[in-house]
């Protein structure tokens, strides 16, 4: 059974948004906050209009450049400007936050309009990519949808980009029972189509608030 720990990320490039790592996990912490309970983002600091965590420094789209479940080089700006883009960093093996948070997504999305659908780019950049193979992220996506654009490459690489944008990787680690540690930031950065993110959403997002921002960031509010 894997060990999972809560770790505090840096503050995101001065934004002064503290986001949880998760070994994907602890139901003490991951989706919950401090005191106990879901998250509701109505809640936090920030957060109006669109119900997502509002970043004082929003940040622009890195120029991220992997492998895409194709096998193909995927170009990040290139290939998503324009839309929506809603990017998580995490892992198939994951037991509870990734699948749920792309379980959410997929949720959303379906009550939306095709098109406001077709408006959107989902992109899960895996934080296990000696696990995580093109093949792997591809059949394990397409469980949640089709569309959602799976990318691989080597560890530093990704922890580079991951960086760019305040989410912290740390290289997954065997325990002493042979379980695998991956801890990783939950939170899902959302790029306007203009290329900037004003928000992110912190694991434990519901589906409803998800649905509610959607089109709402596609015509651009924030």
């Amino acid at each position: 059974m894997r060990r999972h720990r809560s770790l505090v990320v840096a503050l995101l490039a001065g934004i002064l948004l503290a986001v949880p790592v998760a070994g994907c996990g602890s139901p003490e912490t991951t989706g919950r906050r401090a005191g106990g309970g879901p998250v509701h983002l109505d809640d936090l600091q920030g957060a109006a209009g669109v119900r997502g965590v509002a970043l004082q420094n929003p940040l622009g789209k890195p120029d991220i450049r992997l492998t895409g479940t194709d096998g193909r080089s995927y170009d990040f700006r290139a290939a998503t400007a324009g839309r929506l883009t809603l990017l998580f960093f995490g892992y198939t093996h994951c037991p509870d936050i990734c699948p749920t948070t792309m379980a959410d997504i997929a949720a959303a999305l379906g009550v939306l309009p095709a098109a406001d659908r077709a408006k959107v780019s989902v992109v899960f950049v895996t934080s296990d990519p000696q696990r995580d193979t093109a093949a792997v992220l591809g059949a394990w996506l397409a469980h949640f949808d089709p569309s959602f654009i799976g990318l691989t490459g080597s560890f530093e690489l990704i922890a580079g980009y991951a960086d760019q944008l305040g989410v912290t990787l740390e290289r997954s680690r065997q325990q002493p029972d042979g379980s695998v540690t991956v801890s990783h930031g939950t939170q899902v950065t959302a790029f306007s189509p203009d290329g900037i993110a004003h928000v992110v959403y912190l694991a434990g997002t519901k589906v409803v608030d998800y649905a509610h921002d959607i089109p709402l960031l596609i015509a651009g509010r924030t």
